[in-house]
């Protein structure tokens, strides 16, 4: 049986002869020699690698087959015309609506480097500077569970380059987005601080215009209730025999909420200031506590219409903040002088804590258990179930929870905005 020689075994050959015959033998078969082409090809694929994770970085949904396409598309002959190269990777690599609308301005930034914006990324991991042991004993809060802000967003420039052809609106309406599912640890800059807080007195009257304009199911009203109607009178055919009608609810929710003013939740005390200002301002009949080592009755200071002079009779009222945190003396103190004052049978009571709480838990459980007897909802909200890994392993919150009706976070405006339709049930 004979073999085919080859082309390397002729090459070695004639490497004894002649260096020239060598070389020629060795790019048969197929081979041929490296030409600049070949590492433009291989720049252009490291490109496009960090093209998409540059996308991934600003929301968009891109794997590993997105990619793997955009390579395809590289290698055909659309890489060759720039006019299509952009339309072809748009149409593969946007999902959403909003992600089409974004995808140029990606785009120019990276291909072209139009409208940078300077971004430094923290990862998670510990590193040289993590704060010190003693400001997260202070804080009460495990040092594993604190952990460093997963990204933080400097940006450079302002708005006097701003093209006019409707791209900076667009901007906007992607920077509140932004805002809105944005950890509120991770916002640090002061105007975006400053729109947070805006956003968080909007979210609070969108809530409540919401929640009284809602309709109740009645046997009489004023609208007919056309889906539960057709479907009451499925058996009967379709013949319209049973109405079911829609009316305003009687008796409008009263909302109770009580605010963690203690040092380990000093990273949100701001914005859920500003979003109870918002609540006692809006709700017709709202209640707002502020507890740390005590409580203190806020309401009265809330009810400002300046946002600026309300906090800073809150913070005259709520003297201690940013200290330690004794949950269950605080409930005692509120199950003892207010809640026979503001709590009905329509009442929601709603704290914001992260459940760290110096005192006894049995202390803390036997309160929200007094607590529990008295409202119609206790709704627990607490931003640490937004951070990564997080379980409720503290033991007031593990105390705590067999009284909560609803445990949910509250890390960002959207797990606020998701309470509505909660709210709107009780």
């Amino acid at each position: 049986m004979t073999l085919p020689r080859h082309p390397e075994a002729r090459a070695q050959r004639a490497s004894k002869g002649d260096g020239t015959a060598a070389r020629a033998a060795s790019f048969e078969g197929g081979l041929r020699p490296p030409t600049q082409d070949d590492g433009q090809l291989c720049d252009a694929r490291r490109r496009v690698a960090g093209f998409a994770h540059t996308l991934r970085d600003n929301g968009f949904k891109v794997g590993l087959a997105e990619t793997q396409d955009a390579l395809a598309v590289l290698a055909s002959s659309v890489a060759t015309r720039p006019s299509s190269l952009k339309p072809a990777l748009r149409a593969l690599f946007c999902a959403t609506h909003s992600d089409w609308e974004r995808f140029d301005e990606v785009f120019d930034a990276y291909w072209q480097g139009r409208h940078m914006r300077q971004r430094q990324v923290l990862t998670g991991a510990p590193g040289g500077n993590a704060p010190p042991a003693r400001r997260l004993a202070q804080a009460q809060v495990p040092q594993e569970a604190l952990g460093l802000p997963d990204h933080v967003e400097r940006r450079s420039g302002g708005d006097s380059d701003a093209p006019a052809d409707g791209r900076g609106r667009r901007e906007g309406a992607s920077r509140a987005e932004t805002l809105t599912t944005t950890d509120l640890r991770h916002i640090v800059d002061p105007d975006d601080m400053a729109a947070t807080h805006a956003l968080a007195a909007r979210l609070a009257r969108v809530m409540r215009a919401r929640l009284v304009r809602r309709e109740q199911v009645r046997r009489r009203g004023r609208r007919l209730d056309l889906r539960r109607t057709i479907h009451r009178n499925v058996s009967h055919g379709g013949t319209l025999i049973d109405l079911a009608w829609r009316r305003r609810k009687i008796k409008p929710l009263r909302l109770v909420m009580l605010l963690d003013a203690s040092g380990s939740m000093s990273l949100y005390t701001a914005f859920f200031v500003r979003f109870l200002h918002g609540v006692v301002d809006s709700f017709r009949e709202a209640e707002a506590f502020v507890f740390h080592t005590r409580l203190a009755h806020v309401s009265p200071s809330l009810r400002d219409r300046d946002v600026t002079r309300a906090v800073d009779k809150l913070a005259l009222m709520a003297q201690g903040i940013g200290g330690g945190t004794r949950i269950g003396e605080s409930l005692a103190t509120f199950n003892r002088w207010h809640a026979r004052r503001v709590i009905n049978s329509r009442t929601a009571v709603m704290i914001v804590s992260d459940g760290y709480d110096t005192g006894e838990p049995e202390r803390l459980g036997e309160e929200m258990r007094r607590l529990r007897r008295r409202c119609r909802r206790i709704i627990w909200l607490n931003p640490l179930i937004g951070w990564r890994d997080y379980s409720p392993q503290a033991r007031g919150m593990q105390a705590a929870l067999p009284y909560v009706d609803l445990f949910a976070p509250a890390h960002n405006l959207q797990s606020l905005a998701a309470l509505e339709p909660y709210l709107a049930r009780i």
